[in-house]
C-alpha cells in the first residue's frame, strides 16, 4: 500500500501543528516521524491513519483520497453496514454517494469501502487496553475485528512477547511494561500491511527494547512502518527519517 500527504496541515484554533506537508509512504519501507515533545508528531501520526480530519490538503491511499479538510465539513465515519458506508456530513447521516446541503460529498467512496482502519494497526500510550479482560481473552477479540498474522496461536503469541505466565491473568494486574508489550503483540502481530507505532518502547526495560527491536525484524520487514519518537533507539532501523520541525510555518 501507499499513503501520500498532499499538501497536507493540520492545526488547532490558530496555531498550525504542520503545513505544507508533502510525502509518500511506501509499503516496504520503514519511516521515522522525529521531533521535540509537543511538536506534533502523534498528531501527524494520527492524521495518517484517518483518526483525525486535515484542516488543509489531503491525504491519499493507493491514489484515493482519504481525508476531507475539516474547516469546510464535518465528516465522521460509521461502521460498515451491509447498505454501504454511512458517515454523518455537518450533523447529517448520509452514504457516500449522497449529498448534503445539495452539494455532493468530497468523500471518495472506494477508499470508505475500504476503510483504512482494516489495513493497519497501531500501537500508542494514548490507546488503552481492555484491562478486565485476559491477554488471551484480549487478542482472541481483538482478532474477531482484524485477524492475526497466520500459522501463529495466540498461545505463541504471548510467548513470544514473554507474557505466557501472565496468559489468564487480568491485564489490569499487569505493570506498565507488560502493558506495553500487549500492546506491541496486538499491533505487531495484526495481519495488516501497514504498521503504526507511536513511542514503541515506552515503560520497556533494556530486555523490552530488544524485544521490540527481534519483533521489528522478525514479522515486519514487508510492511509499511512509521514509527513516531524521539528517541533514536525505537527507529534505529527506519530507512527515512522525517524532521516535522521541518512543516512547521514560518512565524514572522
Amino acid at each position: 500500500m501507499q499513503i501520500q500527504l498532499n499538501n497536507t496541515g493540520k492545526r488547532f484554533n490558530k496555531e498550525w501543528i504542520f503545513r505544507n506537508c508533502n510525502y509518500t509512504f511506501n509499503a516496504g519501507v520503514s519511516y521515522a516521524i522525529t521531533g521535540p515533545n509537543g511538536s506534533g508528531k502523534s498528531t501527524l501520526l494520527q492524521t495518517i491513519a484517518g483518526a483525525i480530519n486535515t484542516s488543509e490538503g489531503s491525504v491519499s491511499v493507493n491514489s484515493e483520497q482519504l481525508t476531507v479538510n475539516s474547516e469546510q465539513s464535518t465528516v465522521n465515519r460509521i461502521p460498515l453496514t451491509e447498505e454501504g458506508s454511512l458517515l454523518t456530513v455537518n450533523g447529517q447521516r448520509l452514504t457516500v454517494n449522497d449529498s448534503v446541503n445539495g452539494k455532493r460529498s468530497t468523500v471518495n467512496s472506494s477508499v470508505n469501502n475500504e476503510l483504512l482502519y482494516q489495513h493497519l494497526s497501531i500501537a500508542a500510550p494514548y490507546l488503552e487496553l481492555v484491562e478486565e479482560m485476559t491477554a488471551k481473552e484480549a487478542l482472541k477479540f481483538h482478532a474477531a475485528f482484524k485477524p492475526l498474522l497466520e500459522n501463529i496461536s495466540i498461545e505463541e503469541i504471548l510467548t513470544i512477547v514473554g507474557l505466557k505466565a501472565a496468559a489468564d491473568k487480568q491485564i489490569r494486574y499487569y505493570s506498565s511494561g507488560m502493558k506495553q508489550r500487549m500492546k506491541l503483540a496486538q499491533a505487531i502481530f495484526s495481519d495488516v500491511p501497514i504498521l503504526l507505532l507511536d513511542e514503541p518502547c515506552t515503560n520497556l526495560d533494556a530486555v523490552g527494547y530488544a524485544l521490540y527491536h527481534q519483533l521489528i525484524k522478525d514479522y515486519c520487514t514487508n510492511k509499511l512502518v512509521i514509527v513516531c519518537s524521539n528517541d533514536p533507539q525505537e527507529y534505529d532501523f527506519c530507512m527515512e527519517k522525517i524532521d516535522i520541525m521541518a512543516y512547521k510555518p514560518t512565524k514572522i
